[in-house]
């Protein structure tokens, strides 16, 4: 499934990616549980999902952000920073973050 999520993302299908992701992370969660690397995958992902959408909203990118930090936590905790999962959650963040000042600069204020 993860596979197929990652599939998904790389050829811009986000609703799909994002819709498997949010059926099988919490599946993933409770077996494998929240520190497993399939389970950090996963919740990456499905941030990436989120914030590389053209139709991403201020809330999603938002999202992504939160759970990007939660899993960078998790992944440098149970990895070390130098481990090449928690190096590429990392750049994922940057991105991230980057998206979402980029959308609160152009969204009205109000």
């Amino acid at each position: 499934a993860n596979n197929y999520a990652t599939s998904l993302v790389q050829l811009q299908h986000f609703e799909e990616a994002k819709t498997l992701l949010r059926r099988i992370t919490p599946v993933a969660r409770r077996v494998l549980r929240e520190s497993d690397e399939l389970t950090l995958k996963m919740r990456s992902m499905y941030a990436q999902a989120l914030c590389r959408d053209p139709a991403a909203t201020l809330d999603n990118r938002r999202e992504a952000v939160t759970t990007l930090e939660e899993t960078e936590r998790i992944a440098r905790r149970v990895f070390g920073g130098a481990h090449s999962l928690t190096k590429a959650i990392e750049r994922h963040l940057q991105n991230a973050r980057a998206a979402l000042r980029v959308h609160e600069t152009l969204s009205p204020k109000g």
